[in-house]
């Protein structure tokens, strides 16, 4: 079976993501499917990838239309640790318009003194957007970092913040 590789257009700019039976594997605010590819580790990624129709854009479209809660059921794959797989999925529980700190992050997760480890797992997710590592800030509210820029962080976290 083939992996599916599909850029939108968003008011964000391209958006690609790379989908694997029905499941995210990777995708982020670029054009360029080889640097979303390239978010995986080499052994993960799919021998087999070629553009198609990704059943996730649709959740995409949607939510740059406002409904901001259509990402939330779209099925993603991440491997990695026990505490990576328990981060990211506390990623995804994050409400939108309500970020919390990376410290707040790491409590969340039970390791409240585990700042940079938390900040590690937002930097290690893969498929962005669809785990919300942009809702992740530093404390005072400053952005930090985010694989695909700030601009794109600081107007995910703007749209988020309008509901």
């Amino acid at each position: 079976m083939t992996a599916i590789l599909q850029t939108l257009e968003t008011p964000d700019g391209p958006f690609t993501i790379l989908e694997d039976d029905g499941r995210v594997l990777a995708s982020g605010w670029t054009a360029d499917g080889a640097v979303v590819l390239g978010r995986l580790r080499a052994d993960r990624v799919p021998s087999d990838v070629g553009p198609g129709r990704a059943r996730s854009a649709e959740a995409v479209t949607a939510y740059y239309d406002g409904d901001l809660a259509a990402i939330d059921d779209v099925p993603v794959f991440q491997q990695g640790t026990a505490m990576q797989l328990a981060g990211w999925a506390a990623l995804r529980s994050i409400p939108a318009g309500r970020p919390l700190t990376y410290g707040e992050f790491a409590a969340h997760l039970g390791s409240p003194t585990a700042v940079r480890a938390a900040a590690s797992i937002c930097a290690r997710n893969a498929p962005a957007l669809f785990v919300p590592c942009h809702r992740v800030l530093r404390t005072g509210g400053g952005l930090g970092g985010f694989a695909w820029g700030l601009d794109v962080k600081h107007r995910l976290l703007q749209r988020e913040a309008a509901i």
